[in-house]
């Protein structure tokens, strides 16, 4: 079978989508190429937020392979599924410029994962994968035109949707090294999460642990990218050697969460990489912090959420550290890394004069504390299970519409005031 994998030219304005906007590489459709390619398919994989294609010429660029199934995805990369826009705007015009041209049309994000029939009717897909897809496009790719087989699957049959099965978990400790073209490392400048210097060279996305085995209220994991695993370790050197090869200078670790791995860090030490990470300072003690420095890691994002220790337990953070051992543990940080971060969200509890003191005495040592950002109930999270239940067709919107509601200011990235979810895709999803 031939296979079209697509990233789309993403846009974001009046958007609440609190990821970096740049391009990063498509993890997914990378080890979804590889399967496909391993069982025999003929792939070929598009970034057109990357390379910069308009839509029109990236639905003729498909059109031109002649594919049998197109695959699209609801968001941009791995690295943010969590936190994805919640307007389907950007891969529903993709599907509608390309008109029926691409074959089969399968949509994979975390849309599809969480609410499979409102994101089967937005899109006009044929299929939405719910949960990891790299795995299920390749039973895709080999089901012809029966879906009943196979898992984790939404799609129509006649005049009504079928859901197969919850959202899946790929085994991903044996997912293959990536490979990504010369010309798509060339044009990644953009080193995530990364503030101690300019880059001087690509930069590039990897992942070394999938999951986390925390059940944080505020994290959109539950129906993708859940229960932590970890890749294995020569598959995570291959690919990282191939990127420093192809001129790659720093990696950012796409992991959930990542934990103390001391064959890792011993592993990367003589490499000549630098990296960043996202992590939780309290899972990590003062050898360990020199050990990720001596490494090469030079940014670290730690979520600590809340001040208080009631504040942490009400988002159930199960964090055993008091709120002076995570700030004496950032600071140890700061001394090997040259950017330490700590995430902090608006929760009640947490006094601003408080908030102010504790971001003032971490600035005084180098370390970062950002101004609490509010909270957006994803459908994937506890926290929107809490509010409203399992989610239904208009989670999207529900949550949208209660974010929108309850604050006046967003995070800094957001310059537009954001708009409402029906008016973000009023035009392509009708």
């Amino acid at each position: 079978m031939r296979v079209a994998l697509v990233n789309p030219p993403w846009t974001f304005g009046n958007s609440i989508y609190f990821g970096c906007r740049a391009p990063h590489l498509p993890l997914e459709l990378g080890y979804g190429k590889a399967l496909l390619e391993a069982a025999g398919h003929q792939a070929l994989m598009l970034d057109a937020h990357l390379c910069g294609t308009p839509t029109g010429a990236l639905a003729d660029a498909v059109a031109d392979f002649r594919p049998d199934m197109t695959v699209v995805s609801t968001a941009p990369t791995y690295l943010f599924w969590r936190c994805a826009q919640p307007e389907l705007r950007v891969p529903r015009e993709f599907l509608a410029a390309l008109g029926g041209r691409g074959g089969r049309t399968v949509a994979v994000g975390p849309h599809g994962s969480a609410t499979p029939r409102a994101a089967l009717n937005k899109l006009g897909a044929d299929v939405v994968v719910r949960g990891e897809c790299e795995e299920i496009v390749a039973r895709l790719a080999t089901a012809g035109c029966g879906f009943r087989a196979v898992p984790s699957i939404a799609y129509r049959d006649g005049g009504e949707v079928c859901v197969n099965g919850g959202p899946a978990a790929a085994q991903f400790t044996a997912l293959p090294a990536l490979r990504w073209p010369d010309e798509w490392i060339a044009r990644h400048r953009h080193h995530h999460h990364r503030f101690d210097a300019e880059p001087d060279g690509p930069g590039a996305e990897v992942e070394a642990s999938r999951g986390c085995p925390y059940t944080c209220t505020f994290c959109a994991k539950i129906d993708f990218r859940d229960a932590y695993r970890r890749r294995r370790l020569d598959l995570v050197l291959e690919e990282i050697d191939r990127l420093v090869a192809q001129g790659v200078t720093y990696v950012y670790f796409v992991d959930e969460i990542f934990l103390p791995q001391r064959p890792l860090l011993e592993a990367l030490v003589p490499r000549p990489v630098r990296f960043g990470v996202q992590t939780r300072i309290d899972l990590w003690k003062p050898d360990m912090l020199d050990l990720l420095g001596a490494a090469g890691c030079v940014s670290i994002e730690a979520g600590v959420e809340s001040l208080t220790e009631e504040g942490r337990a009400a988002l159930d953070k199960r964090c055993r550290s008091t709120t002076d051992d995570l700030a004496e543990r950032l600071i140890h940080a700061r001394r090997s890394v040259p950017f330490v971060q700590a995430n902090l969200i608006k929760t009640e509890g947490d006094d601003p004069e408080m908030v102010a003191d504790w971001r003032d005495r971490l600035r005084r040592h180098g370390v970062w504390a950002n101004d609490p950002v509010p909270l957006y109930p994803y459908p994937s999270s506890p926290d929107y299970r809490r509010l409203w239940g399992e989610p239904d067709d208009h989670a999207w919107e529900r949550a949208h519409a209660h974010y929108l509601a309850q604050f006046r200011s967003f995070s800094d990235i957001q310059e537009e005031r954001p708009a409402a979810l029906a008016e973000l895709e009023a035009a392509c999803c009708r």
